[in-house]
């Protein structure tokens, strides 16, 4: 599992950004809107992870977690920019798969979440999961930790979120995620 994410962390450079895209089929999925700004960094594979990351694909599995509308960045990067952004919101010296950064959780959820491409396929390799499967839990998760779902704090919390994200995820056509 992820390390805690750095709630209501400063934004990471190039963050908050003024949003322009639709929110999606909301109204005729009964799910909240979720304005979504997909963006890719430079790194080895890309391709590979562009092509499970459609902004259709994206959107369906977050909205599955919201409970509110959102605005919400996704970024995909590779391993030098997530290892200095968790080195410099959260302290850590290492590039780990997702970063949840919070700046607001009501009305409207507003988050940038950040996910290490190349850690994202090492650990999906490892754990024998498809790209797809990984890729959908990992926004999964990190849309439940902007709006304040917490695994590190106390074992009742963790075993909640885990709970949830199983749901979700099968929801979503997807195996236990655990």
């Amino acid at each position: 599992m992820t390390p805690p994410d750095a709630p209501s962390a400063p934004p990471p450079p190039g963050g908050r950004r003024q949003r322009t895209g639709q929110a999606g089929s909301a109204a005729a999925t009964g799910l909240p809107s979720l304005e979504l700004d997909l963006q890719f960094g430079k790194f080895a594979g890309l391709a590979t992870h562009r092509a499970v990351l459609s902004k259709p694909r994206v959107r369906r599995w977050m909205q599955m977690a919201l409970r509110l509308p959102a605005e919400i960045t996704v970024r995909i990067v590779g391993k030098e920019e997530a290892h200095a952004l968790n080195r410099q919101y959260r302290g850590r010296d290492y590039a780990t798969n997702v970063l949840t950064f919070d700046y607001q959780r009501a009305p409207m959820v507003m988050a940038d979440l950040v996910l290490c491409g190349p850690v994202v396929a090492r650990e999906a390799w490892m754990m024998d999961r498809t790209l797809e499967a990984y890729y959908a839990h990992l926004l999964v998760h990190g849309t439940l930790h902007a709006q304040g779902y917490d695994h590190e704090t106390n074992e009742r919390d963790a075993l909640e979120m885990e709970a949830l994200e199983v749901l979700l995820v099968q929801a979503l056509g997807y195996p236990n995620p655990y």
